[in-house]
């Protein structure tokens, strides 16, 4: 007889910033405030590179658990044998390393994303997860809210028809963006150069950051809803303008499925934003365009709560569905990254090593797509952050 209590899953946090904040912060709601009731989750123990004390901080800022362990080094978290999944949430030049780390040591792993800097590394990662039985998962959790898996539902159920397009705004027949203003006027962004966000040292730019909420959105509606047998990786032709640093501040994406007729439009920038006012008023981010209609995702891109469908015989009807994402009432919090862990916690329970929703070769493929951007535009990033190369001793493990 199956159990009647929920399956619990032990997390360790790697790295202690914002998004690790959030996320843990997600953690630690009730389930049940999302009428979920089958798994929860627990934080064992957070780390930061700088200090035990920094990570202890943290701990309480998020108010995990009493007995929660604070480490001042990432090798101590994965060495903890209370951890069962470790969450990277550090910038994306250190995905690789601390992933491998964490495999290496025998945890499963929620990896943030951009999953690497290259295509390499995401396939060595796979690799290793694979050799040692292991859970790894690219932590797009756009992927995973009700309103994503409606829309990629109604996209299959043939509602607006074929799908020959989808632009997002981060751009695809999928139209695709996310981009955000950070324009100082002046020719400068308001990030100081050192900002992980125009920083080659921590592989910054508008594509590795913005732009893989764009490309969820094309490759989600485009790729992810071929047949197995007739999946196609895409044809990528990018334009890129780039910053002073090297990074790219502006990134367009045109991606060609041939052989289902089908393209996508990403596009992805620090110059200017998706919505310029905050209300919506520019229209969606995300245009989902068939031969019988539309689907039209509001932004933003990576935390939609509202969708419309407009049909070709509507007669001007349009139909609009609000996905509020709830709040824990007890602490006034929810963001909408629980989905996502509740898909590892799942995922753990039945013995399953990937999940359905973001496959080990999908992760692959959109690095392929985003290396290849990089490389049209001449974007590179230092050998410390591409190589593919595994050292428990790199510097973005930290001290032992």
């Amino acid at each position: 007889m199956a159990s009647s209590s929920p399956y619990s899953v032990k997390w360790g946090i790697l790295a202690t910033g914002g998004i690790a904040e959030t996320f843990s912060k997600d953690l630690l709601t009730n389930p049940a405030s999302r009428d979920v009731h089958d798994v929860r989750h627990e934080i064992v123990a957070a780390a930061s590179s700088s200090s035990k004390e920094r990570a202890a901080e943290f701990l309480t800022k998020v108010k995990a658990p009493s007995g929660a362990k604070a480490y001042g080094s990432y090798h101590e978290l994965v060495a903890d044998p209370d951890v069962q999944i470790i969450y990277v949430a550090t910038p994306h030049s250190h995905h690789f390393q601390n992933a491998m780390l964490a495999l290496e040591a025998g945890k499963h792993v929620l990896c943030e994303k951009a999953l690497t800097i290259n295509a390499s590394q995401a396939r060595k990662l796979v690799e290793k997860a694979r050799a040692k039985d292991l859970f790894f998962m690219e932590a797009v959790w756009t992927r995973y809210f009700p309103l994503s898996i409606k829309v990629r539902e109604l996209a299959q159920s043939g509602a607006v028809g074929t799908i020959y397009r989808t632009i997002a705004t981060l751009i695809s027949h999928v139209l695709a963006d996310l981009s955000i203003n950070a324009d100082k006027g002046d020719g400068k962004l308001t990030f100081p150069d050192s900002n992980r966000m125009v920083n080659l040292d921590l592989a910054g730019g508008a594509l590795l950051d913005l732009g893989i909420y764009s490309l969820t959105w094309l490759f989600q509606t485009l790729y992810h809803l071929q047949p197995e047998a007739e999946k196609e990786a895409p044809t990528v032709v990018a334009a890129i303008n780039k910053y002073h640093t090297g990074a790219d501040e502006s990134t367009s994406l045109i991606l060609q499925f041939p052989k289902h007729k089908s393209m996508g439009i990403g596009l992805t920038s620090l110059r200017l934003g998706t919505d310029p006012d905050g209300h919506n008023s520019g229209g969606a981010a995300i245009r989902i365009q068939g031969s019988k209609g539309e689907i039209q995702v509001m932004g933003p891109a990576y935390r939609p709560l509202q969708y419309k469908v407009i049909k070709k015989d509507g007669a001007g009807a349009v139909e609009v569905v609000d996905c509020p994402i709830p709040k824990d009432p007890e602490q006034d919090w929810g963001h909408g990254m629980f989905w996502e862990a509740d898909e590892c916690a799942r995922c753990l329970r039945d013995g399953k090593r990937e999940s359905a929703t973001m496959p080990w070769s999908e992760s692959i493929v959109i690095m392929e797509v985003m290396e290849e951007a990089l490389k049209q535009g001449g974007v590179t990033y230092p050998e410390l952050i591409t190589t593919d190369v595994f050292d428990p001793h790199s510097p973005l493990n930290g001290r032992p």
